[in-house]
């Protein structure tokens, strides 16, 4: 790092702090300015915002680690969320946006009603602010920690807690404005800075052919290091018919998982509310689904290529053998300077844009569904920002001790995929049977934590990792998804449904459509909105083909099979343009039926 580089982060970090200062006064108005932007973020900016909030510091080195362990189809571990990105466009977007709230937990109430609903809205909020907020904050800390040690050689958790304080400064100024707009500098940023590292690591290892050929020979053949699709028998190697099977046909609508949440919520549903119409709103998740899947990924899946020609057996760190921070020593050994300060930015945008959406979601629970719903309900508009600024600080403060606590980036993910597995269903069928309640809800998140932590005993991963651990995850999800799911079935039969008042309170604000809801109107005398189901069901399938044509088609560019690459564009293409003709049918508006 030459004065230059140090130089460019100085920069950065004006920029960043700048922005803050800018929509700090804006942002103290309401909660609504603080945790929503106002609602009046366009599409671009709010889906941007989701964009950058996935690529954190951790992304690029697990990409790497998985490219470099079984090729490219290694990405399938976390490809197989597309269906359930998708299904949030086209079914729940709208929906979110519709019912007004300014937490996804705060619809707990809009659905649900009496005692049961006030436990649960008051337990996901403190359950999603602290624990599973802290859990993600630490392993982001831990891969930034691990970043800065590569590139800098200094002490990395005082670097870390620098930019860590930075990202709280403009956090709690500027509150979601300050974020949306941070943030979509950053994805520039970040993405001309990944696509830059590739460009010079390609030329390292002497262009795209040589790259290829000698990817092939460490993998034992072109199918095995570059080829997309997880079959064959090189996958079958590493993922077993079962892993598969789970991954693409169970996972991605029975787990709940951050940003890929089946129905949508989380940061997702937030940045969803920030939005000024429905129609930003589902066109924002349809552009992070596109952003997320098919064009953020390839710069790091050919820098991980490279990688393991450059490092074989990846580099020695803490005197272990690491392929993922191989990643951060190509940025030290192949740029010029000047290039590498850029890239240290880089990193620092993607830690510091994960970590601003982290501290604000984190913040709008603790503060509008448990300060202003059960401590302080008169509470006014500036106290409620000085508290939602107060809790900001105090959730940074709690992940630097969650992060001391930890010491595995996977085994925090393993562990919260497996407190989630088995509630998808029901968060997406709240949306569209009107019988499920809030026990429904209760027992399925009880179910899920029990039977997790019986299935982990039932089958445990042996040791080493590799196919039989891929193996007992699945057998784990199989076994959650069918206990929780036969759990909250039977709880939801035998427990009364929620009252007509209720119910009607939900279906005025927020105008659930299908035959799930029907008889709800009819009791209610109430006009339902025509069924979309056939547009729901066009636009899911022709969003998995838009994501995933883009994906190939892009990955084949890329790998130099331009026929192919065309090809799959062009169908990509055809994709977006049918949407764009059932869009209008499925936004089409619908008085509300009061």
């Amino acid at each position: 790092m030459a004065a230059l580089d140090w130089g460019i982060v100085a920069l950065y970090f004006l920029v960043v702090a700048g922005v803050g200062a800018r929509f700090a006064k804006r942002a103290g108005r309401s909660l609504e300015e603080y945790f929503a932007a106002g609602r009046s973020a366009p599409w671009w900016l709010a889906g941007a915002g989701m964009i950058a909030t996935t690529f954190a510091a951790d992304t690029p080195l697990v990409v790497t680690g998985l490219v470099a362990a079984h090729g490219v189809s290694g990405n399938w571990l976390w490809w197989c969320m597309v269906m359930s990105g998708v299904l949030t466009v086209f079914l729940t977007a709208r929906l979110w946006h519709r019912a007004g709230v300014l937490s996804d937990v705060e619809l707990v109430e809009l659905r649900y009603g009496g005692a049961a609903a006030r436990f649960l809205r008051g337990f996901r909020a403190l359950f999603l602010a602290l624990p599973i907020n802290l859990i993600i904050l630490g392993w982001v800390n831990l891969a930034m920690v691990k970043v800065l040690r590569v590139m800098l050689g200094i002490d990395a958790w005082m670097a870390m807690l620098a930019c860590f304080a930075v990202t709280v400064a403009y956090s709690t100024a500027g509150g979601l404005h300050a974020a949306l707009w941070v943030d979509l500098v950053q994805l520039v940023l970040m993405m001309i800075a990944v696509v830059t590292l590739a460009f010079f690591c390609v030329d390292e290892v002497g262009g795209t052919g040589a790259l290829i050929e000698g990817v092939t020979r460490s993998f034992g053949s072109r199918e095995a290091a570059i080829g997309f699709l997880p079959v064959g028998e090189a996958s079958a190697a590493w993922l077993p018919p079962l892993a598969l099977f789970t991954f693409l046909a169970v996972q991605w609508w029975a787990a709940w998982y951050p940003g890929a949440e089946p129905g949508g919520g989380g940061y997702v549903a937030q940045r969803i509310f920030s939005t000024k119409s429905e129609k930003d709103g589902v066109l924002a998740v349809l552009f992070f689904q596109v952003g997320h899947y098919a064009l953020r990924p390839w710069p790091w899946i050919v820098t991980g290529l490279c990688t393991v020609l450059l490092y074989p057996g990846g580099i020695t760190l803490d005197g272990k053998q690491d392929v993922e921070a191989a990643y951060v020593q190509a940025i030290v050994d192949v740029l010029p300077m000047g290039l590498k300060g850029f890239l240290l930015a880089g990193f620092l945008a993607a830690y510091m844009s994960t970590v601003s959406t982290h501290l604000n979601w984190g913040a709008s629970y603790l503060v509008n569904d448990l300060y202003k719903r059960f401590l302080v309900p008169s509470a006014d508009e500036r106290r409620l920002v000085r508290v939602s600024r107060l809790c900001t600080v105090g959730i940074f403060l709690l992940s630097i001790a969650a992060t001391s606590q930890m010491d595995s980036i996977a085994g925090a993910w393993k562990l919260l995929l497996a407190l989630g597995a088995g509630t998808g269903l029901v968060l997406i069928l709240r949306f569209v049977w009107w019988r499920i309640n809030a026990v429904s809800e209760i027992a399925a998140m009880l179910a899920s934590v029990v039977s997790s932590l019986v299935g982990w005993r039932l089958f445990p991963s042996p040791e080493g990792g590799g196919p039989g651990e891929l193996e007992a995850q699945a057998k784990v999800m199989l076994f959650v998804v069918v206990v929780s799911t036969v759990i909250w079935l039977v709880a939801t039969l035998v427990t009364r449904p929620e009252d007509d008042q209720v119910l009607g309170r939900f279906v005025e604000r927020v105008r659930p459509e299908g035959p799930g809801w029907r008889s709800v109107y009819q009791r209610l005398g109430l006009t339902a909105p025509p069924p979309r189901g056939g547009s729901v069901l066009a636009g899911f399938a022709l969003g998995v083909v838009l994501v995933y044509a883009a994906l190939f088609g892009l990955g084949k560019l890329v790998l130099a099979e331009s026929l192919i690459g065309m090809g799959l564009l062009a169908l990509a293409v055809v994709a977006w343009a049918i949407i764009l003709r059932v869009l209008p049918r499925l936004l089409a508006t619908s008085a509300p039926p009061g």
